[in-house]
């Protein structure tokens, strides 16, 4: 037998859980707790009749053999029925808290509802209009109507389904916020008397206990209604009810987590809101307790020191409002500090600078136009005082003062950043991929890189720090360090000079040195042959829109920020302290778990547009997407393609032509409408795809590999194959091999329809061209099925001749070298591919006969 059951003073997420597990296990009976919050009882005297419970006394708990426990993770909180259950009992889990005790589901939602209804429409079951009211009271109850820190998406979807299946959300409303009883009223006027306020790190609670004969419900109503009047971060309900004390506790500040003590007591719940039962304690001692545990309980606050950027760029007095305005644009600042004898005397914004360009005053001193006496702070000032200093003076940047020095600046990103990247719920805090491969990641980077390559990091990194520099290995090996994809490119920047440590390496361990002194850049080449690209850490601006990148020297931090996406924005300490620390703060991680391209700001396209070709690069090789964000960015942005040189161009669309999946480019090129920036004379998509799944069938029927040079064959593919698209494709060209294909294919097309009789004038005409341009050459007529038949056929026959019979074999024939011979022979291959049983004697034997005639 089955059973479905729920804890005890069940609410609204527990009976609604308990109904859709129904749906998912319709033998299961279900049985309520003892217990019943009062807003579920007034539900349940109106509707009780609508589901099948079965009494508590009607079970044979003997028989029962299967458990499906709902919205709690341990048997213990499902009150007397624990006692009943058979020892052998096999008990399936659903919940959405930590632990897993039992096997089921355990998925980090704001409810627990979420997982089942995530179920039943995976399985293909229907929800009536009436279960999805019920369902939606108890995903409201348990996120605070969408919210909690702890809503999920999934929370959200599964909302949506259930407004789509006709939840009623006047009945919800009606019974999500039951209004307080006398009895109820009265005892939320002895609690807040008995109410201790306590002010711990910039957090306010209230610890608040009472003792009476009689039973109150609904003490989780009254938890949240205290905790609205007061106004408290959190609150701590103890009160003894006839022979058992109850312990209610709710939370609305992220930093204070009530969960831990509360688990402690036997109960459960989350960070926000959690409740236990207890008949061996007295409320005045757990209150004192609780009182000795709130510090504990307190997350440390983010604070300048942590937030701040560093070091500050600022300006003097006299500086120009036309140099500030060029700065603000190279940087992608908001405002600079202004400072005279390396003390604070103002701070000048983008809004003022740009009013005093407005007006003709760019060649005016900033001194006149900056705020005089701004906010500043210190490094410990905390993350809520930051935002009431912010929005109190609208200010949205504030210097970090140290002894009259600026230390960093902290500004409204910094505090956006902030927030929606801290204390996240602390199960799933726990238990976070990132904090893992955090811990772990030395041993990731060992087991994924080659020995050699493991042993050199480690020498760069221990010579780095003999010289007080911090060395990082940096950019795609990282990337696919974490992917557990292969990659010996070692990509090292350095928080100092790298030709200082480059030359340093070379003398010490010997091999050779090739530097660029502009760049601070450096290759060394190791005894081994094994080369390592050191670079200083730098940061990048562009001075205007597709420019080639100017550069000076900086700090990891910002040599991150100038990559392309947060999944290249990673770096791994190499020092000898911290080996194998990840160093990730764009949240790349992140994006590479979740399959995401993002960039790291939003003029990236603008700034080098080639980082759209780059984007589509990875989502093919990886199959990632761009966030939604990311991708309208390079919709707007891709006009800008026009406006960068062939070259540059070139290179990264050799890349996807060669190393990635060309129809797959071709079609999410066409959704963001990349070709038609790319090539003036660029062709319809849906013929581009004929041209290259044609070429790529070719390709793979032949024996031998094509050469790299077909990419620029590919790329006049994707154009109307006009004289103009011809000359184009050409100035793509990145040697001479490429120019020699596009040449080729561009003349054969011009020259020849192809309509030839026979195998043997095929290879009159192409047997000095080669496979890739041929190919290319026929994907143009891929609408033409007999003459790819044809060609195909003629490609496979001449790789089975090559050289079949060679100039010596007709000088042993007696016949007299020169010019004819070449001539010759290609007659004798033309006539082997046309006919495959001729044989070398054969062949031999008609050119005795005939070509000794000629002579």
């Amino acid at each position: 037998m089955q059973v479905i059951i729920s804890h005890t003073n069940l609410d609204f997420d527990g009976l609604a859980s308990m109904v859709a597990a129904k749906k998912l296990y319709p033998s299961g009976k279900m049985v309520l707790p003892e217990k019943l919050q009062d807003a579920v009882q007034h539900f349940l005297s109106l509707y009780r009749d609508t589901f099948s419970f079965t009494q508590e006394n009607q079970i044979d708990w003997e028989s029962v053999t299967e458990v499906i426990l709902v919205d709690t993770s341990t048997i213990e909180r499902v009150g007397r029925i624990k006692n009943k259950l058979p020892e052998d009992v096999t008990i399936i889990c659903y919940d959405h808290h930590a632990s897993h005790h039992y096997q089921g589901k355990y998925l980090p939602y704001g409810a627990c509802i979420t997982i089942l209804i995530e179920d039943i429409l995976r399985a293909g079951n229907t929800v009536s209009a009436f279960e999805a009211t019920l369902f939606t009271l108890g995903l409201q109850a348990d996120t605070g109507n969408y919210t909690y820190s702890t809503t999920s998406p999934e929370d959200m979807l599964a909302g949506y389904h259930l407004l789509k299946a006709g939840a009623n959300l006047e009945v919800v409303e009606r019974f999500r916020d039951t209004p307080l009883s006398t009895d109820e009223q009265q005892l939320i006027q002895i609690l807040l008397t008995n109410a201790k306020r306590l002010n711990q790190d910039g957090t306010s609670a209230i610890i608040t206990q009472h003792s009476q004969d009689h039973y109150t419900g609904n003490l989780a109503g009254i938890a949240s209604h205290l905790l609205s009047l007061t106004g408290v971060d959190a609150l701590f309900v103890v009160v003894r009810m006839e022979n058992k004390t109850f312990i209610t506790a709710r939370s609305s500040a992220d930093r204070l987590s009530i969960l831990a003590p509360i688990k402690a007591l036997g109960g459960g719940g989350h960070d926000k809101a959690a409740s236990a039962m207890r008949k061996d304690l007295d409320p005045c001692i757990l209150a004192k307790e609780l009182e000795q545990q709130l510090p504990f309980l307190i997350s440390t606050e983010a604070t300048a020191k942590e937030m701040m950027s560093s070091p500050v760029r600022v300006v003097a007095p006299d500086t120009t409002i036309g140099d500030v305005s060029a700065m603000l644009y190279r940087y992608g600042h908001s405002g600079f500090p202004v400072v005279k004898d390396e003390k604070l005397v103002g701070v000048i914004s983008r809004r003022n600078v740009d009013k005093a360009i407005h007006h003709g005053l760019g060649h005016a001193p900033v001194k006149g136009y900056m705020t005089t006496n701004p906010m500043t702070i210190s490094l410990d000032t905390s993350l809520t005082d930051i935002q009431e200093i912010m929005m109190d003076h609208n200010v949205g940047r504030l210097p970090v003062i140290e002894n009259d020095q600026v230390l960093g600046i902290v500004s409204r990103t910094d505090v956006i950043r902030t927030i929606h990247h801290k204390n996240k719920p602390l199960h799933q805090k726990n238990e976070s991929q990132y904090d893992k491969v955090k811990r772990n990641f030395s041993n990731q980077v060992s087991s994924q890189l080659k020995e050699n390559v493991y042993k050199r990091i480690h020498t760069v990194g221990k010579q780095a720090d003999s010289l007080n520099m911090k060395a990082y290995l940096i950019g795609g090996i990282v990337r696919d360090i974490l992917l557990e994809r292969p990659n010996e490119d070692i990509d090292i920047v350095v928080e100092g000079n790298a030709i200082v440590l480059g030359e340093s390496l070379s003398e010490a361990f010997g091999g050779s040195l090739r530097s660029h002194d502009s760049f601070k850049t450096a290759t060394w080449t190791d005894p081994e042959g094994l080369k390592v690209d050191l670079t200083s850490a730098r940061t990048e601006y562009y001075d205007f829109p597709a420019a080639l990148p100017s550069v000076e020297l900086s700090n990891i931090k910002e040599d991150l920020y100038r990559r392309d996406f947060t999944i290249n924005a990673l770096a791994i300490s190499l020092s000898e302290d911290d080996f194998g620390t990840l160093l990730d703060f764009f949240h790349g991680y992140e994006d590479i778990h979740k399959g995401r391209i993002k960039t790291l700001y939003n003029l990236s396209f603008l700034e080098d547009p080639t980082r759209i070709l780059r984007a589509l690069r990875f989502e093919n090789r990886f199959g990632f997407l761009m966030n939604k964000e990311t991708e309208e960015f390079a919709k707007t942005h891709t006009k800008m393609l026009s406006s960068v040189s062939k070259p540059r161009l070139a290179n990264e669309l050799k890349r996807l032509i060669i190393e990635e999946d060309t129809s797959t480019f071709i079609k999410r090129a066409s959704d963001l409408q990349v070709l038609e920036h790319l090539l003036t004379r660029a062709s319809n998509p849906v013929t581009v795809l004929k041209r290259i799944e044609c070429f790529y069938t070719l390709q793979q029927a032949l024996k031998e590999p094509l050469h790299h040079s077909h990419w620029l064959g590919i790329l006049f593919a994707m154009t109307d194959l006009t004289t103009e698209a011809y000359e184009e494709c050409l100035a793509f060209a990145k040697n001479k091999q490429d120019i020699h294909l596009l040449k080729t294919v561009y003349k054969l097309f011009t020259t020849f329809d192809f309509q030839f009789h026979s195998l043997y004038d095929w290879h009159t005409v192409c047997a000095e061209v080669s496979n890739e341009a041929l190919a290319v050459v026929l994907a143009l007529y891929n609408h033409q099925d007999d003459l790819i038949e044809r060609g195909s056929e003629y490609l496979l026959q001449r790789q089975s001749v090559s050289s079949a019979i060679s100039g010596n074999d007709l000088i042993d024939l007696g016949l007299i070298p020169g010019p004819h011979f070449k001539q010759w022979l290609l007659q004798l291959e033309a006539s082997k591919i046309e006919n495959p049983s001729l044989t070398k004697t054969d062949l031999l034997s008609y050119a005795k006969k005939v070509y000794s005639q000629k002579e």
